[in-house]
């Protein structure tokens, strides 16, 4: 639960130790391990190891996953516990591939981080190598089918769109799970417009860093001097300054700082353009509090059904952290409950059935286009599209005296607001953990912490007297001023648990859904532009995708903030270039959010029309 992304990543892509997992297996009994270096179009060479089944009474699909966080164990002698997803489908019978991409452990080439396609160029990309390898594999790895599938969580599944895209014939089938799509978008590193700091320092000290040559090694992690990471940050300064603390060697860190607006450089890496001709089957997966590649998923779903008609997409979404349902049991996230082993569902019921169907014409798939888990109400749900169909939207207004109703403002109320000093020298945490990797509770933290700080407003609406199911998007639609020339605006929606839950979640403060918009970044990601002192501003920030019911008794609840570190970097509340700010920019800035009628604030839910309004 405290390891960091980048060491997350490595776990989701490396076996996990079979106790994680249910039963032991004993993979050397049952399968070969052949090691290649497989070449590119252009001569490199990528390090490949293939567990094939020993038993060859028939032939086998493929099932390959490409990453870039390592293959280990390496050496032909040396076995892991566990191939492939978990050990079911090792038991099924797949031969299992797995493979370091260009630049990253013991296959040759450069590292570019989410390396952008090469369409028309003859240049390899990730799609042109995972099409090589596939091809490769097929002739030259004994006893297979001539089926293959892909799949791969965060990078992983990132490296899964780019082989979905002009794809190798035989891809019959492909999973993936919490792929990022747009970086700049909300997945990684960047959410309305603002710097992901803690996640991109962690992963880019070691995964990175530039290195010499070939390894089995991973690199070593920072060392931050402190368990604080809300002090080191804050002293750290503005984002440009860690290229002093990684010694030059980390350069997508330098890039990074080089593109702070949505222009080119993003924009060629956004993955839903090119989701064109997907005409295999795919199984999107997702978690409701992934707090890396929360976006990626809907966005590459939303981009397949636009783009490919008919295709044979279907959308998973779990009370899952990122990558939960890969090795986790799934049936509680910190104090939350769901109730049952949402994980071990996941991959008995749905993954290797979906694998087993398409690439071994095994059983029978009777899957809905979108079967989701409700939290809350703690139970699965099956739709024919997401959102599903029988939904409204209603809106939630801030009102006087830190109320919530679903009444707007009277008409009496003209410009009514509440205010608050944002001083980014003590900006306000987002998490009441003392750690220096971001972790992944907080997703679901008790938000009591922030709720008494004089920087933060609190809305509350009264107890619920019959339960309200939000299923589809969620925005907050605000009307705000500041003193400054810029501002972000965290909006949070929080689920408040009733004073008679038992012990300990009475009156806890569920964090639901949150997000950021920075001001400059209010009407274009690509165009920033100075917000003006003091004139009322009407703002959208997009706050996700949920299934869920607030519980009759509940109170919903909404808190807004203009600052949310060291998750993300702070404003300095003037118009500046914010990675390389100097000390002096920070300043104090006095915030106004408005609930007139004329100028009011609201979050705007989906719910189902099946529930009706308290």
């Amino acid at each position: 639960m405290t390891m960091s992304r980048h060491i997350l990543a490595t776990l989701l892509v490396t076996p996990l130790p079979a106790p994680l997992l249910g039963q032991a297996y004993q993979v050397r009994d049952n399968y070969t391990k052949s090691e290649y270096l497989i070449p590119m179009r252009d001569g490199v060479k990528l390090c490949t190891i293939v567990y094939a089944p020993k038993k060859q009474s028939q032939r086998y699909p493929m099932l390959m996953t490409r990453t870039g966080y390592g293959i280990a164990p390496y050496g032909a002698d040396q076995y892991p516990a566990v191939i492939g997803p978990n050990n079911e489908f090792a038991k099924a019978g797949y031969i299992v591939v797995y493979q370091d991409v260009r630049g990253r452990f013991r296959s040759e080439g450069e590292f570019v981080h989410h390396k952008p396609l090469e369409k028309g160029t003859g240049r390899s990309d990730e799609s042109t190598d995972t099409y090589d390898t596939t091809e490769w594999l097929v002739q030259q790895v004994p006893n297979n089918n001539g089926r293959v599938g892909l799949w791969g969580i965060s990078w992983g599944g990132w490296q899964v769109s780019q082989g979905m895209i002009g794809a190798h014939p035989a891809l019959k089938a492909a999973s993936p799970q919490a792929p990022p799509q747009d970086q700049f978008m909300g997945d990684d590193y960047h959410s309305g417009g603002a710097f992901q700091l803690m996640y991109a320092f962690s992963w880019m000290s070691s995964n990175a860093r530039a290195r010499g040559a070939p390894t089995g090694q991973a690199m070593p992690r920072f060392d931050y001097g402190t368990p604080d990471g809300y002090d080191f940050f804050l002293r750290m300064g503005a984002a440009a300054n860690a290229k002093k603390l990684f010694e030059n060697t980390v350069p997508t860190w330098d890039y990074f700082m080089e593109h702070g607006t949505y222009d080119d450089y993003w924009q060629s890496r956004n993955v839903p353009k090119d989701l064109f001709n997907i005409d295999f089957p795919v199984l999107i997966v997702a978690g409701w509090f992934d707090a890396q590649d929360f976006w990626g998923p809907f966005r590459m779903y939303h981009s397949i059904e636009d783009k490919n008609h008919p295709n044979q997409s279907t959308l998973v979404v779990g009370p899952w952290q990122h990558g939960g349902w890969a090795r986790m049991d799934g049936d509680s996230l910190g104090l939350i409950s769901f109730g049952q082993k949402t994980g071990a569902y996941y991959r008995e019921q749905v993954e290797l059935p979906f694998f087993d169907y398409y690439l071994k014409d095994k059983g029978q798939l009777n899957r809905p286009e979108a079967l989701v888990f409700e939290t809350g109400s703690n139970r699965w749900r099956s739709y024919d599209q997401w959102p599903p169909r029988n939904v409204e939207n209603r809106s939630i207004y801030f009102r006087e005296g830190g109320k919530l109703s679903f009444e707007p403002p009277p008409a009496s109320s003209t410009e009514a607001f509440d205010s608050y000093v944002s001083d980014p020298w003590k900006p306000v945490p987002y998490t009441a953990e003392v750690r220096t990797n971001e972790g992944h509770l907080f997703m679901i933290e008790d938000q009591r912490f922030a709720a008494t700080r004089p920087d933060v407003l609190v809305y509350q609406s009264d107890p619920l007297v019959q339960d309200l199911t939000v299923a589809g998007p969620i925005k907050a639609v605000l009307s705000v001023a500041t003193a400054g020339t810029d501002a972000d605006w965290v909006v949070k929606l929080v689920d408040v648990y009733a004073p008679t839950d038992p012990a300990p979640m009475g009156g806890y403060q569920m964090l639901l859904a949150g997000d950021i918009l920075r001001g400059k970044f209010r009407n274009s990601l690509s165009r920033p532009r100075p917000m003006v002192p003091n004139q009322i501003t009407r703002l959208k920030v997009q706050l996700g995708d949920k299934n869920h019911t607030f519980r009759r008794g509940h109170r919903i609840m909404v808190q807004v903030q203009s600052s949310w570190f060291p998750m993300f970097d702070r404003n300095p509340q003037k118009f500046v270039d914010i990675y390389h700010a100097k000390d002096s920019d920070y300043q104090k800035s006095a915030q106004r959010v408005y609930r007139s009628l004329r100028n009011g604030s609201s979050i705007q839910l989906t719910v189902l029309r099946a529930e009706t309004v308290p």
